[in-house]
């Protein structure tokens, strides 16, 4: 009977306590020793202590501390189930901590053995409670057996061991893992460690230290300790590992998550008897009510849940629907809530009755640190694990000269370096965990919560699994999602909430007052993410650039503006004698007049201003600007990249992941030839009319622009005879006539009709294209990026540059000559340019369409939210952002969008154009955009920190395929910078005539005005053009270079046509050959990582491997101390085998 009793015993408590190993170990070794025993013979009690299974416990106490006699039969004869989940949890490792989770911190020499220790102890009580007998109230002393006995003979064995590990020194170099939060209400504080009372009455009794007994936890609210969940999260698979993770979408998931609870209940009722062991006066604040909430005692600004601990990761917003479609909704909302909670996340919702306006329900979700270890593994998000030996290289020559410009170094580093590396949760140990409320920055936790919303399923409608908050914000089952603000723009954040960046920010970038001052890139970085970081350091970058090529331009200009009186061109156009004897053909049929060339006197010196020697200088100068902007800007890039851990960093996970719309759409199920996993495929038949509709779009759109652009040329057309008979019949107007002439009053007029039809036709464009890229389905969000970048970008430019290619290249080209000019529709007669060239012309339309362009965006990026917003807080009865919650006043500003910095992007590369493709024709164009960009970083910082909600953080390690364009313009900007200035300005002619035509060495270019101009004989005018009255001259001018009515071969093209034409085309091809050769030798010269970078990456990567192959060595040196340790237990097993058959026989 006794046999069978230890036997039952033995198989019992090797299944149920001991860990997974030891387990296997256990029941081997019992199975031995059943076989090895003869009939008759003891239960070998070696055995069990051998397998950890043999302890001395306090008189009284059990493995379940103070508890009852029911209570220790209870533990001793438990059901099946509750044994099978007590043993998954020995398995696993796993010390439940009650109902908020609670903490062990023993002593780390102990850490290795507290599984033993606990199999020890549970041996004690089940000994006492086995079948058959009566629970004892003592236990085994020495002297209850016989002197010489196997078990007297252990039992002396023991008491040396437990001495010499009394005495045995503390290792050197082991870490205490202790991790305290923040500071707690007492009634929250963590779980702690409670050692037996000391009492030298029971040391001295069983001889067992005190340092190595049992310890006894307290329980309290609070989640685990770091070092449970890393047990947890390395052993026993917790409810955020065994989601979806990468592969979303899995049928099985729920099944898990459903799995994974029925397990952590059967803890939980597992350590319902442990907590029967505290007493009164430990258990106390466990029955405590929890406070009741009140909403006017917390603070508006709170950034936490009411427990003041938790912290809000993101907040979903909605709205009761009387609509029919209420009850879908609410479905849809209660599962995609379950959903979330089962991922992890957790929620807490705020009633209509404490929002503002009586309407709004609030989901305020928090990610706890399981959840964020997790999906930061997921994600590949990079943390420090040892500070950066490596020296800032902020050093620049003549620093001390820029202190003004600097920021108070605390803004611009908040941070120190450190070299890093891609987040493992089975490592936590390696990182620099201070604080695990503040390890992962704000910016990367609203990141990993957007990645969790954007594919938890919330039902299956119409057979298709629907899933994602975009889907449910779209269908207005949700109002809003956006993570919060850390606090009042206008003030620091006051205690518990943590440091208020976005007040930081404010004072320090926000400010137009500092637009002299740098940018904290690296405090923008953390509050929005490197996405949104990386734009303001291209613009910041782009900005400074700017700054060289507007003072050369401006000094062209001064150049220009002195040497204007000098001009023997103007002078001669302006002299009386000269000009104002000239006189030039009617520029329209019929109403138009002849007039005398001295009346474009000042519409020549201004031509002279942009047009001079210098345009060939700056011409050549911007294409060579353009090549370092774009090689500089590749080593800034590279730099940024090692400073914001990018380097390994190829595309944004999240980018190149399927989007929800595409998965839901698609029936078709494909095999990834790569991963070899099945994804969601569209066939190209199902592809190809959506693009069909796409390109003809497009087509039928750039289509439009240039019929309004002919609109505008027809506008000019028709309106330039009323201009010209209007002015020279009124006699008011005859002080502004020398200055204001018909040509620049129609070209100022029609500029700003194009201008106003520009944004007319954007406006309506933007929408349509977005809506076209939707419907062809893209399949992530790169490729939907891409395709809408395509598209806006190709209309953009032709309705920008459009008027502007015109003016350059097309207008008073194909004029003709005089009684046999060309027709536009056979009516309205073709545009003639200024006798001084079309340059006056293109550098006022330039200026009307750059600056309004740039002077509306401002306006409308800051006026537009801040008219919104506070439409938006008088509907909410209130004016002031003092008088609601965090959340509310987050929910009433305007949302910022997924395609928000897109066009940031886009409008910097319009704006890129103007500077590049026709700055030969305005040197002022830098510093217009120089000016811009000042006023342009700020307002988008400002209107970014007040106006707008705070964006969902993305990474990106470049601008991505702005990049792409930026080479493609800078590249065309080299072939029209040669062509304006070959054939719209007036410089090659002048150069012709300089050096082959000119007849007065002295001033030679004394005479070129008449040079330039050709005579027409006026009886040669058709009868349906030639003006109504009778003049008594009989020849006029024109404006080419044709044969005189006396040539055999009258009007047609002179030798000095074609003299010119060839100097036009040598210009080009020379200029083109000369600015693309120094590019790609600057291309060349200049590598695109910085030479000192390469060495900081090598030297970090070098850093990383001995971090990380540091760590694996102590790792597998401990792992074979613990081998060594079982090892030695194994002999002295096969040892005790020996001594037990040698006294057997």
């Amino acid at each position: 009977m006794e046999e069978d009793q230890a036997n039952w015993l033995r198989t019992q408590l090797a299944r149920r306590l001991a860990p997974e190993d030891s387990s296997e170990r256990g029941e081997a070794a019992a199975r031995e020793n059943r076989e090895n025993q003869e009939p008759g013979t003891r239960a070998n009690p070696v055995g069990w202590d051998q397998q950890g299974l043999l302890r001395r416990e306090l008189p009284g106490r059990g493995a379940r501390g103070t508890a009852g006699p029911k209570a220790g039969q209870e533990a001793a004869e438990p059901g099946p189930s509750e044994s099978e989940g007590r043993s998954e949890e020995g398995r696993a490792g796993l010390e439940p901590g009650g109902p908020g989770g609670g903490e062990i911190e023993a002593p780390v020499e102990d850490l290795g053995r507290s599984r033993e220790r606990r199999g020890e102890s549970a041996l004690a009580d089940s000994k006492e409670e086995r079948p058959g007998s009566q629970r004892r109230q003592g236990s085994w002393k020495p002297g209850d057996q016989q002197a010489g006995t196997l078990r007297e003979t252990y039992w002396e064995r023991s008491q040396e061991r437990y001495r010499e590990r009394a005495v045995k020194p503390r290792v050197k170099g082991q870490v205490d893992w202790r991790y305290r939060l923040e500071k707690k209400p007492s009634w929250l504080k963590p779980p702690t460690l409670v050692e037996p009372e000391e009492n030298e009455g029971y040391k001295e009794d069983l001889l067992i230290p005190a340092q190595v007994r049992r310890p006894v936890v307290k329980f309290s609210l609070q989640a685990r300790s770091r070092l449970q969940s890393q047990r947890s999260a390395v052993c026993c698979p917790s409810s955020s590992v065994i989601n979806e993770l990468t592969k979303m979408g899995d049928p099985n998931v729920l099944e898990m998550v459903q799995e994974e609870e029925r397990r952590a209940s059967r803890e939980e009722r597992f350590f319902e008897v442990s907590e029967q062991d505290l007493n009164s006066r430990e258990s106390s604040f466990l029955i405590s009510e929890e406070p009741r909430f009140k909403k006017d005692e917390q603070s508006k600004d709170s950034i936490f849940f009411r427990d003041g601990i938790r912290q809000i990761d993101f907040v979903l917003s909605y709205v009761d629907d009387i609509k029919k479609e209420a009850e879908l909704k609410a479905e849809r909302r209660k599962e995609f809530e379950q959903n979330l909670r089962k991922t992890g996340l957790e929620l807490e919702i705020e009633d209509k009755m404490n929002s503002e306006d009586g309407k709004t329900y609030f989901v305020k979700i928090h990610a706890p640190w399981e959840v964020l270890v997790t999906y930061a593994e997921v994600l590949g998000i990079k943390m420090p694990i040892k500070e950066s030996d490596i020296p800032r290289a902020d050093k620049i020559p003549f620093s001390c000269m820029l202190g003004p410009l600097k920021l108070p170094r605390n803004v611009k580093h908040p941070h120190a370096e450190y070299f890093t590396a891609q987040f493992t949760r089975h490592r936590q140990e390696l990182f620099l965990i201070e604080d695990e409320s503040s390890f992962f920055p704000s910016s990367s936790r609203n990141r990993i919560v957007y990645y969790i919303l954007s594919r938890c399923p919330f039902g299956i409608e119409d057979g298709k699994k629907r899933f994602g908050i975009e889907r449910l914000l779209n269908s207005h089952t949700y109002a809003s999602a956006f993570p919060l603000h850390d606090g009042q723009y206008w003030k620091p954040s006051e205690p518990p909430n943590p440091v208020n960046e976005r007040h930081t920010l404010c004072q320090n970038w926000a400010r137009f007052s500092y637009f002299y001052k740098e940018q904290p890139f690296n405090l923008i970085r953390d509050y929005y993410g490197e996405k949104i970081g990386i734009y303001f350091v291209f613009l910041g970058f782009y900005t400074e650039m700017l700054f060289f090529a507007a003072i050369v331009g401006l000094a062209c200009f001064i150049y220009g503006l002195l040497s204007m009186h000098d001009n023997s061109s103007s002078t001669e156009i302006c002299d009386p004698e000269i000009g104002g004897q000239i006189i030039m053909c009617p520029l329209c049929d019929v109403m138009c007049d002849y007039w005398r060339l001295n009346s474009t006197c000042w519409a020549s010196k201004f031509s002279h201003l942009f047009d001079n020697e210098s345009t060939v200088f700056f011409a050549i100068f911007m294409g060579i600007w353009v090549t370092l902007f774009l090689e500089f800007w590749k080593q800034r890039q590279a730099r940024l990249e090692y400073e914001w851990d990018l380097v390994d960093f190829e595309e944004e996970q999240q980018q190149l992941q399927l989007r929800p719309e595409f998965e839901a759409m698609c029936t078709h199920r494909k095999v990834n030839a790569v991963t070899k996993e099945v994804e969601p495929y569209l066939p190209l038949c199902s592809r190809i009319p959506w693009y069909f509709l796409s390109g003809a779009t497009v087509t039928l759109w750039m289509s439009l622009v240039i019929a309004c652009m002919v609109a505008v040329i027809v506008y000019r057309l028709s309106v330039f005879a009323t201009f010209a008979s209007f002015m020279e019949s009124e006699a008011s107007l005859k002080h502004v006539r020398s200055f204001l002439t018909p040509q620049i009053t129609t070209s100022l007029t029609g500029s700003c009709l194009n201008f106003i039809v520009i944004l007319i036709l954007n406006f309506f464009y933007e929408r349509i294209s977005a809506w076209i890229t939707k419907m062809e389905i893209p399949r992530t969000h790169q490729e939907y990026e891409s395709s809408l970048t395509l598209k806006m970008f190709l209309f953009q430019f032709v309705n920008f540059y459009s008027s502007c290619f015109y003016v350059a290249f097309f207008k008073g080209k194909f004029v003709g000559y005089p009684g046999k000019y060309t027709y536009l529709f056979n009516v309205w007669r073709s545009e003639e340019c200024d006798p001084g060239g079309c340059l006056v012309e293109l550098t006022t339309q330039l200026t009307i369409i750059m600056t309004g362009k740039q002077v509306f965006g401002n306006i409308k990026e800051a006026i537009y939210p801040l008219v919104l917003n506070w439409w938006r807080r008088r509907k909410a009865r209130t004016n002031s952002e003092k008088l609601y919650s965090r959340w509310e006043q987050d929910h009433d500003l305007e949302t910022f969008g997924s395609l928000g910095l897109f066009y940031e992007y886009l409008e910097t590369v319009i704006q890129f154009g103007f500077v590049t493709l026709f700055v030969a024709s305005f040197p002022l164009a830098p510093l217009l955009a120089l000016l811009n960009n000042i006023i342009e970083i700020r307002v988008d910082a400002w209107k970014l920190t007040t106006q707008y909600r705070r964006p969902v953080a993305a990474k990106a390690h470049s601008i991505g395929v702005w990049q792409d364009i930026l080479y493609g313009m800078a590249v065309l900007s080299v072939a029209t910078n040669a062509f304006i200035v070959a054939f719209t300005s007036d410089m090659i002619p002048r150069l012709v005539y300089y050096y082959a035509y000119s007849k007065n060495a002295i001033q030679p270019m004394k005479g070129y005005v008449n040079n330039s101009l050709s005579i027409f004989l006026i009886a040669d005018f058709p009868n349906h053009t030639v003006p109504s009255e009778k003049r008594d001259f009989t020849t006029c001018r024109y404006r080419d270079y044709r044969n005189p009515p006396d040539h055999e071969e009258k009007y047609f093209h002179s030798m000095q046509y074609w003299h010119v034409l060839a100097a036009k085309m040598t210009f080009i091809i020379i200029m083109e050959h000369v600015v693309f050769l120094m590019k790609f030798l600057l291309a060349w010269m200049i590598p695109d990582v910085p030479k000192d970078v390469v060495e900081r990456i090598k030297r970090e990567k070098l850093m990383t491997v001995k971090i990380l192959h540091d760590f694996e060595l102590n790792k597998l040196k401990e792992n074979l101390r613990m081998n060594s340790s079982d090892f030695a237990k194994h002999l002295i097993i096969q040892e005790n085998k020996v001594q037990l058959a040698k006294s057997a026989t």
